[in-house]
């Protein structure tokens, strides 16, 4: 039986956030998943090493009993709170309201427990400098982070600290609660350019759609005003008895009614013939959601102006085609690759390339899918060809498709 699982064939637009897009967690984004979940805390739990400090103390601190168990009571409250507050905070059961009674719980406990239990505690401030950095507004967050830090000295001070700790513990905490409201303002930016380029494309569709209705609206407008007319003569003709004259009309009416018929369907053909620039912005965001590297030089958008439309929704075709077999078959592929050339054949006919290739696992020892043979006949309908197989080394999967370049004709001059 044929390895399926890495056959090359689709010919539908591939389903972006679908397949290896599970395994990711996005930052600022709400956690939809247990995987997302598990992911996000694998993340957290790297940054948890200055809790080394307080466990050392409770372990080897020397506090009583009643202190190491209030202790560790506080450490794993402080945690909790901590991890819901980065994990969930952009559910629905995390109101702002919930999110500043989180992080005041914080502050009092590392406040608490750094007077309580000594200079290894003032650790906790790092976490509750950069929660304050999650929660705050853009323009609060340095003063929040800030005010942390001060709060750090003063405990400190105050609670008889070592003096040589409080400025080492106090930057951490800066710092981090620094770095926290960058990375705050790199997720505002992300969000705000993924809702720009969805409302460009929504934009994009609309105008698209209002071209659409234009070109109905002039070709039918003419067209069903003429058929009114003749419908009209025609009658007029008949109720006068002169047959002749009406059949004219009605073999007039069947020419204008097929031509409209011709007209609409080249509209509407246009309509859905996609194009080289728009399938290369679609695959570069259903690969970055596949989490695959897309390397295509900007200059393909433009690489053959003047080719014809036909040819060029057929290459738009081969794009996505090869992007759709990438994301959904594409086993381990991590970069595809884009390069548009240009062939000359030994009969002197020149030929525009556009070759998709990937690093995956290839397609095995299974043959061709639909979405090839069909990709293979678009192409031959325009006088081009399909050419696949593996990449570079034997290793991931080649598509190439050739269309021919034909020179625009240029209308003789006339002689003086």
């Amino acid at each position: 039986m044929p390895d399926t699982s890495r056959t090359h064939r689709s010919d539908e637009q591939p389903e972006v956030g679908v397949g290896r897009v599970s395994f990711m967690s996005v930052p600022g984004a709400p956690v939809e998943t247990r995987r997302q979940l598990l992911v996000k805390v694998s993340w957290m739990l790297l940054w948890m090493v200055y809790l080394l400090y307080p466990v050392g103390d409770l372990l080897h601190g020397g506090h009583t009993l009643a202190a190491t168990v209030a202790g560790w009571i506080a450490l794993v409250a402080f945690v909790c709170c901590y991890i819901s507050l980065v994990a969930f905070r952009s559910t629905e059961s995390m109101r702002p309201r919930a999110c500043r009674v989180v992080v005041a719980g914080m502050v009092l406990t590392a406040v608490a427990s750094a007077f309580a239990l000594g200079t290894a505690w003032l650790t906790l401030f790092t976490y509750a400098s950069v929660s304050v950095a999650i929660i705050a507004p853009v323009r609060y967050a340095l003063a929040g982070v800030g005010g942390m830090a001060g709060l750090t000295v003063v405990t400190g001070l105050l609670s008889h600290a070592d003096p040589g700790d409080i400025p080492t513990i106090a930057l951490t905490a800066f710092l981090s609660g620094v770095a926290m409201t960058g990375l705050q303002r790199l997720v505002t930016t992300m969000r705000e350019l993924r809702e720009a380029r969805a409302a460009v494309a929504h934009l994009a569709a609309s105008e698209e759609r209002l071209r659409l209705a234009r070109d109905l609206h002039d070709l039918l407008g003419h067209s069903l005003s003429l058929i009114t007319l003749k419908s009209e003569l025609a009658g007029r003709f008949m109720d006068a008895g002169k047959d002749e004259a009406a059949r004219t009309q009605v073999a007039d009416i069947e020419k204008v009614a097929r031509q409209s018929l011709i007209d609409v369907r080249e509209a509407v053909t246009g309509f859905r013939r996609p194009t080289l620039p728009v399938e290369l912005a679609a695959a570069r965001t259903a690969l970055a959601a596949a989490q695959v590297r897309l390397d295509a030089p900007p200059e393909l958008v433009d690489a053959w102006p003047g080719l014809a439309g036909e040819e060029s929704g057929a290459l738009a075709w081969a794009l996505r085609e090869a992007v759709t077999n990438i994301v959904r078959h594409g086993e381990g592929a991590t970069l595809c690759t884009v390069r548009a050339d240009e062939v000359w054949e030994d009969g002197g006919e020149r030929y525009a390339a556009l070759e998709i290739t990937d690093d995956g696992a290839g397609p095995g020892k299974s043959g061709p899918g639909n979405g090839l043979s069909g990709l293979d006949e678009r192409l031959a309908l325009v006088g081009g060809r399909l050419e696949t197989g593996p990449g570079e080394r034997g290793r991931g999967f080649r598509l190439r498709a050739l269309v021919p370049l034909r020179a625009a004709s240029v209308p003789a001059a006339k002689a003086p």
